[in-house]
């Protein structure tokens, strides 16, 4: 069953967190994630305000989504977004198809 990353972000230098965005797709592709979305427009309809960028991964299943997030590769491109940008990340499995 597919399983996605949906993270939200809030970057303070982008410099530095272009960093990060060089890297972290390596790590998705390794562990076979599709970026769906990824700072497009968005807006909050509900809860807190819109974030500065939005992201959708998709993943062929949810073991893959974690492993991907736990990996060296990943865990090393992640230190490049530390103190530049406030992240919050979540792994959601989807649904059976109909």
């Amino acid at each position: 069953m597919k399983a996605y990353w949906i993270a939200h972000v809030d970057i303070t230098d982008p410099d530095q967190y272009s960093q990060y965005t060089r890297r972290a797709p390596q790590a998705f592709a390794l562990y076979g994630g599709r970026i769906l979305a990824r700072g497009g427009r968005s807006e909050a309809m509900e809860g807190r305000s819109t974030p500065q960028r939005s992201v959708v991964i998709e993943f062929d299943s949810y073991e893959q989504a974690v492993a991907c997030y736990h990996s060296a590769l990943y865990q090393e491109a992640r230190g490049f977004r530390e103190g530049v940008a406030l992240a919050e990340v979540i792994i959601v499995e989807g649904v059976a198809p109909a």
